[in-house]
């Protein structure tokens, strides 16, 4: 104590010094003896990582993200944007239990009843693992199997399912391993269900936030740069070929994505959907596609149509006819980029797809579709960064439209359409809606 007063300057007798040094001493304790106690200004020391969490607590999760403490959850299935929304949910699962969620399999190969023909893939061969944590730190963070200390003891955690199971009591469940001697457990592993069917605690913001913090891997973000530039090359000759003044603008040439869901397995499955929901917005023809498209308002011809389509489930030779003058419809074949695609299982293929249409200049796609939502959320996301004020007008940066509702104008186009990022949930994304924000 001598020595910290001599460091303020004071003496033994200061009452003030003595208050100082007073206070010191025990910041200095809570530092050595609790060093995961949370601070004030939503600074907390943790393990060894230092995080500042910006974020207001989640459920229970008041302590930051723990790095000795772990989430397991099963191999992630589906299509590419379930497995997404599956990943979503398991890191803010993680999140909810204050723990660290353990790196995830992926499924390369695309089925959806037998579990054992799917082919996984590790997180980190599609989407970068040190940039995840980088921009999602102190929101969830992934950690490696090599991470844990004790594989041995290891609590299994049942997710329940069928229609006892509510919302109320996942809730429940999840508070339960939160706290007490289960949180003893280093690692938790939950058994059952993909998560994409589990309950939804989580508001679209976390969800958003969360896959703001996916990116590609280099090998296939430059493959999805190949075909944009491919598809701005034909773009940029078709101009030419009109105004010979457009040969010497460097200003990239725009296209519009159409995410055109008319595969057969789409067809039956929509139409199902429809008899169920008792509408008749949801499944698109072809023809009605190509109208909507046609009429979007202030489209400037000629103008190129990516036709982003499951090829290997097409059982329509002519969706290159008949889009009228100015509409330059192109697929992947067409673009001779085909060769690009067929390097990679489904997922990868999927992923280019997705970068492919959300950096279009225009997207439209399906409402029900929830690849064409999730890149519409992205979209929306992209242009509140940049504080566009006109998110639905004519003007908007990023303009993005369901074909398969009309916009109740005479032009018979498609209706535009943004995500209402203040949703409670993540429900109308992970399995469509035609009420859509615009």
């Amino acid at each position: 104590m001598e020595v910290l007063l001599k460091f303020f300057g004071g003496t033994a007798n200061s009452v003030t010094c003595k208050c100082m040094v007073l206070f010191v001493t025990v910041l200095i304790l809570r530092l050595l003896l609790f060093p995961s106690f949370p601070s004030f200004d939503g600074i907390e020391w943790t393990n060894i990582v230092y995080i500042r969490n910006n974020h207001p607590p989640l459920l229970g999760s008041e302590f930051g993200i723990r790095k000795n403490k772990f989430l397991e959850v099963p191999q992630i299935v589906w299509g590419l944007n379930n497995q997404k929304i599956a990943f979503a949910r398991a890191c803010l699962t993680a999140r909810m239990l204050n723990r660290t969620l353990l790196m995830p399999s992926l499924s390369a190969s695309l089925f959806y009843k037998e579990i054992d023909l799917l082919k996984p893939i590790s997180f980190d061969k599609v989407f970068q693992f040190d940039a995840f944590n980088t921009i999602c730190s102190g929101f969830v963070q992934l950690g490696q199997y090599s991470d844990v200390l004790n594989v041995t003891k290891v609590l299994e955690m049942q997710k329940g399912s069928g229609r006892k199971w509510t919302l109320e009591r996942d809730l429940s469940q999840l508070r339960e391993h939160s706290q007490g001697s289960i949180d003893d457990h280093e690692v938790i592993r939950i058994v059952g269900k993909n998560p994409f069917l589990w309950h939804d605690h989580w508001p679209v913001k976390d969800y958003a936030k969360v896959f703001e913090c996916l990116h590609l891997v280099d090998e296939i973000s430059e493959e999805a740069d190949r075909v944009v530039s491919r598809i701005r090359e034909v773009g940029r000759e078709a101009r030419e070929g009109i105004n010979a003044s457009e040969s010497s603008s460097f200003r990239p040439m725009p296209y519009v994505a159409v995410h055109m869901r008319i595969e057969i397995d789409w067809m039956i499955h929509c139409k199902k959907l429809e008899q169920r929901l008792n509408t008749n917005q949801i499944c698109s023809s072809r023809e009605e596609i190509m109208e909507r498209v046609r009429n979007i308002a202030d489209l400037k011809a000629p103008v190129v149509v990516y036709l982003a389509v499951a090829d290997k489930l097409l059982n329509d030779s002519s969706i290159l006819e008949h889009w009228g003058e100015g509409i330059l419809p192109f697929e992947k074949k067409k673009l001779g980029v085909d060769g690009i695609y067929k390097k990679y299982p489904y997922l990868i293929q999927s992923a280019i797809d997705y970068e492919v249409c959300l950096r279009a200049d225009i997207f439209v796609g399906n409402s029900f579709s929830t690849f064409s939502s999730l890149i519409v959320l992205e979209r929306t996301q992209k242009m509140m960064k940049i504080g566009a004020t006109s998110m639905c007008g004519n003007d908007a940066r990023w303009p993005s439209y369901a074909y398969n509702i009309p916009s109740g104008e005479e032009s018979n186009g498609p209706m535009k359409w943004n995500t209402n990022m203040s949703d409670s949930s993540l429900q109308a994304i992970s399995y469509g809606t035609n009420h859509i924000s615009c």
